[in-house]
């Protein structure tokens, strides 16, 4: 079975370069805090939030700065099933500026920065 949620994809490639020219974007790191562990992305514009907590807490387990719903945010995971599914969730809520990061973590590690490491 395959679920389409319609949600706007940016590539890892996009990703590497908006991180190099733009300040003007969030990160949305949904994976739990044992894959933290494994390969975490050194950024500040990166907000940690387990899809876990949000599951149990909705939009109020989002930090102040996520709040604003014009704000852009890039969501992602490890490969990018379950920021999909919460880009989509955000964009049912009212966020319009949210995109999700094609091939997640793992891909950007593979292509981006290898050194980062892949689980």
């Amino acid at each position: 079975m395959i679920f389409s949620f319609r949600v706007a994809q940016i590539s890892v490639a996009d990703l590497a370069r908006r991180r190099e020219t733009d300040d003007d974007f969030l990160m949305m790191d949904v994976r739990e805090a044992f894959e933290l562990q494994m390969v975490k992305l050194d950024d500040d514009r990166v907000r940690c939030i387990p899809l876990s907590e949000l599951a149990r807490k909705g939009t109020d387990a989002l930090p102040e700065d996520l709040q604003g719903k014009d704000k852009e945010i890039i969501v992602f995971c490890h490969h990018g099933s379950r920021s999909e599914q919460v880009a989509a969730w955000l964009d049912q809520q009212g966020w319009h500026n949210v995109f999700n990061l094609e091939g997640g973590i793992d891909a950007y590690a593979a292509f981006v920065e290898p050194e980062l490491g892949r689980y």
